[in-house]
């Protein structure tokens, strides 16, 4: 008998509601804003020499609030520059809560947002319809490589549009986190539909030595506190099971033995750690910085 089990993306509202619950009990945005803070000065220390207008690409930028905090680095760094600052972002409620963002920021003069409701492989197709290759002195793309049908494709793509100066950062969880432990053992038994494929900062080296790219790693130390998900009917703490195995509904639809299996796992030391009765997912993230 086929699994009632479906993709967390079937489902986009309970998706964005497991995905705010992740950043309310993660220190996901803090330990970017810690490497924003700390290294991406260095990051962006050559991309604007000498320009009046820096061009930065956001790829799959959501609502925005990394975002914002590159782009007032990048302002501290050339005050006197206009930035062009172009997101794409397939999901139209993430842009609509980006742009509220923007409104309500102080600041940001000199910098000029243009979105695009696509995904990085629609961007693509676009730009090549149109016989076009813009070139960028800085692009991103924070967690939104495990949406891509092609990763290596998609890579060599973006980084094809980089200036002479410019940088390309990709951040996505890091090989040593508990995702990459679950999703080794587990992910061929998550519903992904092909809208989602597994891919950690392990993976990239291989890739972009193949590709002979330059690129330097940083590992950036993160935690979820999961407690909530060992207790049975707690709201909370299936949201969160959804989020961790891409599962709508994953309490009530996966088979019993899949579900003691990937509640088991959760608590041993790959993926967690027990501190003072609470249980804490290991959510490492890895930053690659690629050369032109």
């Amino acid at each position: 008998m086929a699994s009632p089990m479906r993709s967390l993306l079937a489902d986009p509202d309970r998706y964005l509601q497991s995905f705010r619950l992740f950043l309310e009990r993660s220190t996901e945005h803090q330990c970017m804003q810690e490497f924003v803070e700390g290294q991406l000065p260095d990051v962006i220390a050559s991309i604007g020499n000498g320009k009046s207008t820096i061009n930065v690409l956001s790829v799959g930028g959501g609502a925005g609030e990394m975002d914002l905090q590159i782009l007032s680095k990048i302002r501290a760094r050339y005050p006197g520059a206009t930035i062009n600052n172009e997101v794409v972002e397939p999901s139209a409620d993430q842009i609509s809560k980006y742009k509220e963002r923007v409104a309500q920021a102080s600041n940001l003069e000199n910098i000029k947002f243009t979105w695009h409701k696509e995904t990085a492989y629609e961007y693509e197709s676009r730009m090549n319809a149109e016989k076009k290759t813009k070139k960028w002195d800085f692009i991103h793309m924070i967690q939104m490589l495990y949406y891509v049908k092609d990763v290596p494709a998609t890579i060599r793509y973006f980084h094809s549009l980089l200036e002479s100066q410019a940088k390309l950062l990709i951040i996505l969880v890091s090989g040593k986190s508990g995702w990459e432990t679950l999703w080794k053992k587990y992910g061929s038994s998550f519903p992904l539909e092909d809208l989602c494929s597994y891919v950690s900062s392990a993976d990239l080296p291989r890739m972009l030595d193949s590709a002979g790219l330059k690129y330097q790693l940083y590992e950036l130390p993160s935690h979820m506190d999961i407690t909530s998900c060992f207790t049975e009917g707690d709201k909370d703490g299936e949201l969160l099971l959804d989020f961790l195995t891409e599962t709508l509904n994953f309490a009530k639809t996966a088979p019993p033995e899949l579900k003691h299996q990937v509640m088991e796992e959760l608590r041993k030391a790959g993926c967690s750690e027990n501190r003072d009765g609470k249980v804490f997912f290991n959510n490492n993230l890895g930053v690659i910085v690629i050369e032109p």
